[in-house]
């Protein structure tokens, strides 16, 4: 007589009840990741104009022509590559002495903020 093998009623509905449990417990992570990158983004922008304010600072210092005047916190997203913030981030203006560094604000599409740091030049 030949003998045939195959999964039990009970055991696919072991496995099913597995995979239910553990899909229970990832969605929730993988969820809260778009809050994370949102987030991540903004400070990537953040790190952006941080470099462009003290590129720019080193340039008018070497007396290059083409360093711009940065005398707001809003004149440095000018200095980014393309000469604009990217679609939906905004910066809050606040003014900035010649020399001077100050702490400026980005916003980004979703709210979240983060902090850069801006150098006057004149």
């Amino acid at each position: 007589m030949k003998q045939e093998r195959g999964f039990t009623l009970i055991e696919l509905v072991m496995v099913i009840v597995i995979l239910g449990i553990l899909a229970a417990v990832a969605i929730p992570r993988f969820v809260d990741l778009r809050g994370d990158a949102q987030a991540a983004a903004v400070q990537g922008v953040a790190g952006a104009l941080s470099s462009a304010s003290a590129i720019n600072y080193a340039a008018k210092s070497a007396n290059n022509t083409s360093a711009v005047t940065v005398d707001d916190c809003t004149k440095v997203g000018g200095l980014l590559q393309g000469g604009s913030l990217p679609t939906g981030y905004s910066i809050t203006s606040s003014v900035v002495a010649a020399t001077a560094t100050v702490a400026c604000t980005v916003t980004g599409p979703n709210g979240n903020t983060a902090t850069f740091t801006a150098i006057g030049t004149n």
